[in-house]
């Protein structure tokens, strides 16, 4: 596969997930106002952006970060490279310079989720805007199964799931780190009932709710924890996310002939989260554990683009026979 192919098909999935994601936080943040009780423009906006790790970006253009400000911010302005607009933008250019890869099917509904999102790219207010969150939603969950459905289970198939499970896993480390923050009052958890309304918030964010409390009953910041990073089972668990990841990303060096720096990469951070324990991390501190994983996600998608995106196809031939030949 040529790498141009390749990094279109990684980009394109990892955009639409990216999109969706942006949607749920904004989508649970107005949910949670009314549970809570909130007076609209006292609410918590601020933490959303900066789970997306915009926050320059956002203080260059806008004084305050209210609903309003923050709202046109993540879903409709061109000018962040994270909106929602944006994002479905670039996955379906991406997608289109990819049709002849990717299945009719699938091109159909990225373009039909995109002239959505143009659609409703004239709505400011929030309360207009609930119904296009679930529309993105499932927008994204019926191109997913597209993916699986529709596409032969090969290279580009991987590099498809590989963008979708690595965005996923960098939204679901930044949302419980931004929550757990906003719920440490004084240095210690102490699990009131406002505390555990909010991280109710972070597992509907992921749509992990009903899920969590099939193993759990109350949310409490320990299980939260327990659950959206170590859990192999859950689909947007951290764990399960990387260790989905790594054997797509075998598969496709195994296929291919070739070692690249990715896999070790890959690898350390796959055996980073198997040995961790929920009461280690909590002990030695949540934000610093994601930290670090923030860190070694960002080596391992440098190390893809390296060993994948960068080369073209004659530098990606050279390297295959020079392998074979050791």
């Amino acid at each position: 596969m040529l790498s141009r192919v390749a990094s279109s098909i990684y980009w394109m999935s990892r955009y639409l997930e990216r999109a969706d994601n942006v949607a749920r936080f904004i989508d649970v943040n107005a949910r949670l106002v009314l549970d809570m009780g909130w007076e609209r423009d006292k609410a918590q906006w601020e933490p959303l952006v900066r789970t997306t790790g915009d926050e320059d970006n956002f203080k260059k253009r806008y004084k305050t970060f209210d609903e309003k400000n923050v709202v046109r911010f993540l879903t409709f302005d061109e000018k962040n490279p994270n909106s929602i607009l944006a994002c479905v933008q670039h996955a379906r250019e991406n997608a289109r310079t990819v049709r002849e890869i990717i299945s009719s099917e699938m091109w159909e509904s990225i373009n039909a989720l995109y002239h959505l999102v143009e659609k409703h790219s004239r709505k400011r207010k929030l309360d207009d805007l609930q119904e296009f969150f679930t529309l993105v939603h499932n927008a994204n969950h019926h191109f997913a199964g597209l993916i699986e459905n529709t596409m032969s289970h090969n290279e580009a198939w991987h590099f498809a799931r590989m963008g979708r499970l690595l965005e996923r896993a960098d939204k679901t480390a930044r949302m419980l780190d931004v929550k757990y923050f906003l719920l440490l009052p004084d240095g210690e958890f102490v699990d009131s009932p406002h505390d555990t309304v909010e991280w109710g918030a972070v597992l509907k964010s992921v749509t992990g709710f009903e899920m969590y409390r099939k193993q759990f009953h109350r949310a409490q910041y320990r299980n939260v924890s327990q659950f959206l990073i170590l859990d192999p089972q859950f689909s947007r668990a951290i764990r399960f996310c990387i260790e989905t990841t790594a054997r797509s990303l075998e598969i496709v060096t195994s296929e291919l002939g070739i070692k690249v720096k990715a896999s070790e990469e890959m690898q350390k951070l796959q055996m980073s989260l198997d040995t961790a324990d929920v009461d280690t991390i909590l002990n030695n501190g949540l934000h610093e554990f994601i930290d670090m994983f923030q860190f070694n996600l960002n080596v391992v998608d440098n190390a893809l683009y390296q060993a994948f995106f960068a080369l073209d196809k004659k530098q990606a031939t050279a390297k295959i026979i020079a392998h074979n030949e050791v």
